[in-house]
This record gives structure tokens, C-alpha cells and sequence, in this order.
């Protein structure tokens, strides 16, 4: 059985993406785990864009990566962390987080193990229904952001000034 290009750079960019999240939660320096989940978000931007979802993986990357992980890198960088003492409890919560760790791979390899059902990928530009079907996901959603829902566009925007102009306030 012959797999598809696409297939395989999904395994690919997950296998990365499993990799790079292990190594945020077992590195022992925090800037090198801060820098694996910048990798981490990249290879799930990547995923995104496998699956059509241009606009979540590009949203993936300006919000996390430009600008959530910069400023957790930048306090990560000017605090001096004592690492001996983020290490004195670990031994005592031990046995709760092995647990809930095999909790969480018993659910996902009964999921795994479940199978999945292949469909059609849901189309946005559907959903619209004046849009032809040679349409970005990011065009479609753009048009039924700005159509359908441009007042609650609207209000998030004004609370979302007020919060930062408050923000600068203080």
C-alpha cells in the first residue's frame, strides 16, 4: 500500500510535533522548552495547512509565535529562576502526574484504536453559499466574517480598543 505525499508529511510534521512537545515538559532549561514550543506551534501551523485551514495556521503563527511566545521568551530570559527550587516538589506530585499521564495515553490510544472515519472535508465556502467552490478558506471566511457577522466583528473590536487603551492607562 502506497501512501500519499500528503499523508506522509502529515506523519512527518506529526511525529516532529510529538517530539517537540515531549521536549517542552522534559527539557530542564526553560528557554530551550519555550523554544520547543515555538516548534511545537510551526509544526502545527504546518498540519493546518495540510488540512486547508490557511487562516488558522497563519493566526497559529502571528499569535503564539510573533507575539505570545516573544513575550514569554523575553520573561523567561530577564527573571533568574532558581531551577533547584522548581525541582523540590517534583518527586512529592509524582505518582498524581504518572496517573493522569496514563490516563490521557490510555484515552488516546482508545481513540487511535477506534479508527477514524473518513469523510469529506467540511467546506467554509459552502456554508456561504453565493461563493463558488474555486474559493480560498481564507476568502470564505473573510466574506462570512464581514457578510453574516460584521456587528459582533464590530463589538469585539470596541472592546478590544477599550481594553487596550485601558491597558495604557495603567
Amino acid at each position: 500500500m502506497m501512501l500519499e505525499p500528503k499523508s506522509i508529511l502529515f506523519y512527518i510534521f506529526a511525529a516532529i510535533l510529538i517530539m517537540a512537545a515531549l521536549r517542552v515538559i522534559t527539557a530542564r532549561n526553560p528557554v530551550h522548552a519555550a523554544l520547543f514550543l515555538v516548534l511545537s506551534f510551526f509544526t502545527a501551523a504546518a498540519i493546518w495547512m495540510l488540512l486547508h485551514a490557511e487562516f488558522l495556521a497563519i493566526l497559529l503563527v502571528l499569535v503564539y509565535v510573533g507575539a505570545v511566545m516573544v513575550l514569554f521568551l523575553f520573561v523567561v530570559m530577564m527573571l533568574d529562576i532558581n531551577l533547584d527550587t522548581l525541582r523540590e516538589g517534583f518527586w512529592k506530585h509524582f505518582p498524581l502526574a504518572a496517573s493522569l499521564g496514563a490516563l490521557i495515553a490510555l484515552e488516546m490510544a482508545a481513540v487511535l484504536m477506534s479508527g477514524f472515519r473518513t469523510s469529506e472535508a467540511p467546506k467554509v465556502a459552502a456554508a456561504v453559499g453565493q461563493i463558488g467552490p474555486q474559493i480560498s478558506n481564507s476568502k470564505a471566511l473573510g466574506i462570512l466574517l464581514y457578510t453574516e457577522y460584521l456587528m459582533p466583528i464590530q463589538v469585539a473590536a470596541a472592546i478590544l480598543l477599550v481594553a487596550m487603551i485601558a491597558a495604557i492607562a495603567l
